[in-house]
């Protein structure tokens, strides 16, 4: 497997690989902080002349000059700013650990990967600096406001072979929700519909069109007006667990987004979504074993 270039001397920083940017073949740049403050306009033009002078920005050799020529077809590495986080008052409980792979159990609120405004306070960066495995990666991801198992791969040499285990569905995901009981509903059930996902739009809609969601529904046991429900997805579509609940009638307890929309603050930790990624079973693509795992999180019920 072909190793990712790394700058000299820039090692991560609070778990995080640094930015690579990557110059262009040809511009009118004199200079690489010319192209630097053409090529990202949201960081003021005296923050990137900080960051030259204190040495933040590198390439292959070490430290670029403020002055530095522009080098065509080059890259240049930085660290950028992090947003301001909440701190999520959920610890990660390890599941499993061996030399290839590491499984955990995610708690709610805290995201998978940085993205967006949330860098630090994700799984990823957490389990990097707890453990000590900086090359540490996702083998796939779950929602933030969903809770439970998360696979990571501890080998990079491995990385593409879990990793397209998830993408081409080889992974068998049951998860577990609560939501209101309708005595009418008849379960078990498939649900098959279309779901398409705006970039930019927080929230996923059913349309009509050729299925290209499936989920079977079961009904695990109910109390006091509220079920257990079984869910295991054929596919993997966003927000498909929380569509198809909601369209039956019976919406997660605690979904801010179906059927209704509501704000929350991204440092509101109460009233978490009871959805809990319960089990992942697969054949293991390196070993030829059969694993299954579950979670040791449970809902409230």
């Amino acid at each position: 497997m072909r190793r990712k270039l790394r700058p000299a001397l820039l090692p991560q920083r609070h778990g995080l690989d640094p930015a690579r940017l990557r110059l262009p073949a040809q511009g009118p740049w004199e200079t690489i902080r010319d192209h630097l403050v053409a090529r990202l306009p949201r960081v003021a033009p005296e923050r990137i002349d900080r960051m030259l002078v204190e040495g933040r920005v590198h390439d292959l050799t070490g430290p670029i000059a403020p002055d530095a020529p522009f080098a065509p077809g080059t890259s240049v590495w930085f660290h950028r700013d992090l947003p301001d986080e909440a701190s999520v008052p959920f610890e990660i409980e390890v599941v499993h650990r061996d030399d290839a792979i590491l499984v955990v159990d995610k708690p709610h609120f805290l995201a998978t990967i940085p993205r967006g405004s949330h860098v630090v306070e994700t799984a990823l960066v957490r389990l990097r600096q707890r453990l000590g495995l900086p090359e540490l990666s996702p083998a796939h991801r779950l929602d933030r406001v969903t809770a439970g198992l998360v696979m990571f791969v501890v080998d990079p040499r491995l990385r593409g072979r879990y990793q397209t285990m998830f993408r081409d569905r080889l992974v068998h995901k049951e998860y577990e929700a609560i939501a209101p009981h309708d005595p009418a509903l008849v379960l078990p059930r498939v649900v098959r519909s279309r779901i398409v996902k705006v970039k930019g739009v927080i929230t996923a809609q059913e349309v009509p069109g050729p299925p290209n969601a499936e989920t079977l529904v079961e009904l695990v046991e109910h109390r006091d007006g509220w079920g257990r429900y079984r869910l295991t997805p054929a596919t993997g579509r966003t927000h498909q667990l929380r569509l198809h609940l909601a369209g039956l009638g019976v919406p997660i307890r605690h979904d801010d987004f179906y059927p209704v929309l509501r704000e929350k603050p991204l440092d509101d930790f109460t009233n978490p979504l009871q959805l809990l990624a319960k089990v992942l079973a697969f054949t293991d693509p390196v070993t030829g074993e059969r694993r299954r795992f579950e979670s040791g999180l449970r809902l409230e019920f």
